[in-house]
């Protein structure tokens, strides 16, 4: 399904930017900053660095390669840095309604509407980046035509190593080797990397 409705990305200083909605259609809030990898952004949405966040890709088209199958080894995703989307929203220029690529298995919107994060793109991410740029990340929110306002957040005021670190010790792999894994928000890329190197990871946070 293609969606049409308005949708619109308020700053806290007054600016805003209006587009239209590709993903699950609920206000959020969070801080806005952008990122300017080309590709990988099924990797950007699980990065725990993202929590709490509004990212703006400044690469302009998303969805045009959809997104992986959700498929584990020794634990940790084989395609995400982790086991759920981080950022409040995503914001692109433009979206790709049709993807194609060998290792798909759905499109990034169906995805966004599992986990319930708005997508918007038909903005101006030149014009948004640069504004970011020159003043800085800030806090914004996000709209949908017809939908309910909300206020500001500010992910800084909470904990957010306690949000995105685990919350039991967990082991991964079985290598003759043992590493131990303090748990801050970690990337399920380096877990990958130490366990496909024989390595036995021992996983636990900051708190434990």
């Amino acid at each position: 399904m293609r969606h049409t409705k308005r949708a619109f990305l308020m700053l806290e200083d007054g600016t805003t930017f209006e587009g239209k909605s590709f993903g699950h259609e609920s206000s959020t809030a969070g801080e806005v900053v952008f990122n300017t990898a080309m590709t990988g952004y099924p990797e950007s949405l699980t990065d725990p660095s993202y929590e709490g966040q509004i990212l703006v890709t400044t690469y302009p088209i998303l969805g045009n390669y959809g997104v992986p199958p959700h498929r584990e080894k020794d634990d940790v995703s084989e395609y995400y840095e982790s086991d759920h989307i981080h950022c409040r929203a995503i914001v692109a220029q433009d979206y790709s309604f049709d993807h194609s690529h060998w290792q798909a298995d759905r499109p990034l919107a169906m995805w966004l509407n599992e986990e319930r994060i708005p997508g918007i793109y038909g903005i101006d991410t030149r014009a948004l980046t640069k504004h970011l740029r020159e003043h800085g990340s800030m806090l914004g929110k996000i709209v949908i035509e017809g939908g309910d306002d909300c206020g500001f957040y500010d992910p800084n005021l909470e904990n957010l190593v306690g949000k995105v670190s685990c919350t039991e010790v967990e082991t991964h792999g079985d290598g003759d080797k043992t590493v131990v894994l303090v748990d801050c928000g970690v990337k399920h890329n380096i877990i990958r990397c130490l366990t496909r190197r024989g390595v036995r990871v021992v996983r636990r946070s900051e708190e434990r």
